[in-house]
């Protein structure tokens, strides 16, 4: 007859319990939301998780495919015209040297014997091979490099001078035209402003170490001297046209190009090297990717007037290799790492909570 009184104490005792709780929780997260700052390595590995390449089904654990951009066909190109000029646009892509090399059928010496495909895989079509699905759906746009707004024609000419080592095309030549119009046909379909699935690089954690070229070197001895040689001027073919590009020395690409930035190398080569490699399936660790950008970019290779590059040098890359910078961060640690830190320190100087 006494277990009544017992019973409902009890009952309070963990009404007041869970109460107690549940005010807890709700300070401890108020204190988490207002009073702390997650750290770098939780919001990159949220943003990372929360990426169409890297998301799961909850229930099954399978990984879902995502909706990768898929290059538009050519040849399905009704206008007999049209096709032509984007034909003669693809061939120029794939084939720039033959057109505008060391022995160029329309302008010898132009360039320094490499091909648009060495950086922009399949012609521009391949997943995270630095393909051209989104030019249409960006330019014109404001880019920080040069500080002003760039069109198509200005961004061929970018890697005309910088990767290939060598003059601009004139814009309104048949070679600029037929360019322009196959890079753009490629990203018809995306909608402006839009980054489809597969564009560009994928992403690659950082190293919370700086990156070490001697162990790059090794790396290159064991995969990557097979094609690109000892001394990484790669390898011709009988008729003169690199079947594997020079990664450094005279023929190979400047200290101006995109792929002298550490992370779009690492990127390139975890993805997609040796060559015939997808995303899904490396070969590379990625400490082996960061390693093997620092062996091959500190080789010698042209240099660049880069004078005019970064006006604002807030928005310079957390690894451009070259100063002045506006975050504290010496040029060693911009070059080798570890970048983590400096992209925390630039992305508070962006948001002006630093």
């Amino acid at each position: 007859m006494h277990l009544e009184p017992m019973i409902l104490k009890l009952l309070r005792q963990l009404i007041g319990l869970v109460g107690f709780l549940v005010l807890f929780a709700a300070f401890l997260l108020v204190y988490i939301r207002y009073f702390t700052q997650p750290a770098i390595w939780w919001t990159e590995y949220l943003a990372e998780a929360s990426s169409p390449a890297e998301s799961s089904d909850l229930l099954t654990g399978k990984m879902i495919e995502p909706n990768f951009w898929s290059a538009p066909d050519v040849n399905s190109v009704a206008d007999e015209i049209e096709k032509a000029q984007l034909l003669f646009g693809k061939e120029l892509v794939a084939h720039t040297a033959q057109y505008f090399g060391p022995n160029g059928s329309i302008e010898a010496n132009k360039t320094n014997g490499l091909n648009c495909q060495n950086c922009h895989l399949d012609a521009g079509r391949k997943i995270f091979g630095n393909n051209y699905s989104r030019v249409a759906a960006t330019y014109p746009k404001l880019r920080a490099r040069s500080g002003q707004v760039e069109d198509v024609y200005k961004r061929i000419n970018d890697c005309f001078e910088r990767s290939l080592n060598g003059q601009a095309l004139a814009v309104d030549s048949e070679e600029m035209q037929a360019m322009a119009a196959y890079i753009q046909f490629l990203g018809k379909d995306v909608p402006k402003g839009e980054k489809p699935a597969g564009s560009g690089f994928k992403d690659l954690a950082f190293l919370n170490r700086p990156l070490d070229p001697i162990h790059g070197e090794a790396v290159y001895v064991e995969k990557c001297l097979s094609c690109h040689q000892l001394d990484g001027q790669g390898l011709k073919d009988p008729n003169g046209v690199f079947t594997y590009p020079p990664l450094w020395g005279p023929l190979s690409y400047n200290e101006g190009a995109g792929l002298y930035r550490m992370s779009n190398f690492a990127k390139y080569v975890k993805w997609n090297m040796p060559l015939g490699i997808n995303y899904d399936d490396p070969e590379l660790t990625d400490e082996e990717a960061w390693d093997v950008a620092a062996w091959v970019n500190t080789q010698v290779r042209p240099g660049k007037d880069l004078s005019q590059d970064w006006p604002d040098i807030a928005k310079k890359p957390y690894d451009h290799p070259f100063g002045p910078y506006a975050d504290g961060f010496s040029e060693a640690q911009h070059k080798f790492g570890p970048f983590g830190p400096i992209k925390a320190k630039l992305e508070a100087l962006a948001t002006g909570t630093n």
